[in-house]
């Protein structure tokens, strides 16, 4: 048996953003690491240890044991302590201890994909995400790696890969969010539709509809009265949704056409960065 067809496209996609991110920090110097990125509390190094646990964690490794300092802002539930172990146990470590641990966990891990015998609809248990599809599995993969490949490249300058084959992936998951934003978090009218018309290196026009329960859909399908259209770019459109940025610090790049009261609680309505 070999690697199951409709899993190739996810592994290949992970393969490739996870090896720019190997070659984006290669060559960093120190003072590079420490940069901010636009996830709260993270630097350059935080993020790189994010992405090294959430594949030892695939991996199957033991959890490290550590206590959290106190003093940590950007903690502030479950989750996020859980996320926290893996980055602040690498917290002290040096460059080129960084570069050559991601190197090897992408070894270890691109081997064990190579050998994955699992159908996509085989169940995993991920301790972050439960229980779930392999094939759902990957695509979140995809998507955590792809988006902290961007948080990388925007915190050391270094653009790139807006369109990969990850890139569509990340579309896929954000967009799949976007009926809980609108239709939950916001409180849209029902029986209302909101658009998103999103341009640059991914395009795509998305409706978000509202039926007579409150339950939120997307479609392509465009509509002919809406009560909110975004128009915005790519990467915007991945910063807001991924919780990098809040709406107010991109306002110049997003037009917003409709009823503004509402736009303002979706746009706030995308969870935080983790």
């Amino acid at each position: 048996m070999t690697v199951h067809t409709s899993l190739q496209p996810s592994i290949d996609a992970w393969t490739q953003s996870i090896e720019a991110i190997s070659e984006l920090v290669s060559s960093l110097v120190e003072g590079e690491w420490n940069r901010p990125t636009e996830c709260p509390g993270w630097s350059v190094r935080d993020v790189v240890s994010h992405v090294i646990g959430g594949e030892c964690e695939a991996l199957g490794d033991p959890r490290p044991i550590h206590t959290l300092p106190r003093d940590l802002y950007h903690v502030v539930d479950e989750t996020t302590r859980y996320l926290e172990v893996q980055v602040d146990v690498r917290r002290h470590h040096t460059g080129p201890e960084m570069t050559s641990e991601l190197e090897y966990t992408i070894i270890r891990r691109a081997r064990q994909l190579r050998n994955e015998r699992r159908g996509p609809e085989d169940i995993i248990s991920y301790p972050l995400y439960g229980k779930m599809p392999l094939a759902d599995f990957l695509e979140m993969r995809v998507f955590d790696v792809w988006a902290h490949e961007q948080d990388l490249r925007r915190a050391l300058r270094r653009p790139g890969d807006l369109d990969s084959a990850a890139a569509l992936t990340a579309r896929d998951v954000l967009l799949q969010r976007l009926p809980k934003v609108v239709a939950e978090s916001a409180g849209a009218p029902k029986k209302s539709a909101v658009v998103f018309d999103v341009h640059g290196p991914v395009e795509f026009l998305r409706t978000v509809r509202v039926d007579e329960n409150g339950k939120g859909t997307v479609d392509s399908a465009p509509s002919l009265g809406p009560v909110v259209t975004f128009t915005t770019d790519w990467e915007t459109f991945v910063r807001l949704a991924g919780g990098r940025v809040r709406p107010k610090k991109i306002a110049d790049k997003v037009k917003i056409e409709g009823d503004t009261d509402l736009a303002e609680r979706i746009l706030t309505g995308f969870p935080v960065a983790h």
